[in-house]
């Protein structure tokens, strides 16, 4: 899809709501086959969580997008489109893989997402507080903060249980 040409902030402003929209939106569609390909019950429990905020976000960021007058439909991340696919080859693995292997990977596929989250809300937030749009900027610094916990809360999953429980698989 063509971008509109970027001559202002409120510009690059409206481009990365739309982009983190379409983001939202891939992730709310693709979190139910991770959910199903988990065998972990705590990270089953963590990506239904994190579905709930998701759908939650997708509200946030409609309403950001209505303060400025933007459609944010229309538009789709390329980006994470590909971690997506991605993370859809790891859930084809189920019943391939060890279990623990499996949720290790899932993880991973889900911390990359978070992470190009974190990166998107954090400039967005950023935008909007220089453009004097604080309210916008509140909601999306809500989401980052909600991405960062979510994050952290895989981190310490990966950490303190499902790694440990790949590793006891290797031969």
């Amino acid at each position: 899809m063509a971008t509109k040409t970027l001559t202002t902030l409120e510009d690059l402003l409206a481009l990365e709501l739309k982009d983190l929209f379409s983001a939202e939106q891939q992730i709310v569609k693709a979190l139910p086959d991770m959910i199903k390909a988990a065998s972990s019950q705590k990270l089953q429990a963590a990506l239904k969580e994190h579905l709930g905020e998701t759908e939650r976000q997708v509200e946030r960021l409609q309403q950001a997008c209505e303060r400025i007058g933007l459609n944010p439909k229309g538009h789709k991340c390329a980006a994470m489109e590909g971690l997506l696919e991605e993370g859809a080859g790891i859930v084809k693995q189920k019943g391939k893989a060890a279990d623990a292997v499996l949720d290790a990977a899932i993880i991973s596929a889900a911390q990359r997402v978070e992470h190009y989250e974190i990166a998107g809300y954090g400039t967005a937030a950023t935008f909007a507080k220089l453009l004097g749009h604080d309210q916008i900027a509140a909601l999306l610094g809500e989401t980052l903060e909600e991405e960062k916990n979510a994050d952290s809360s895989l981190t310490e999953l990966a950490e303190s249980e499902v790694n440990v429980e790949a590793v006891g698989t290797e031969a």
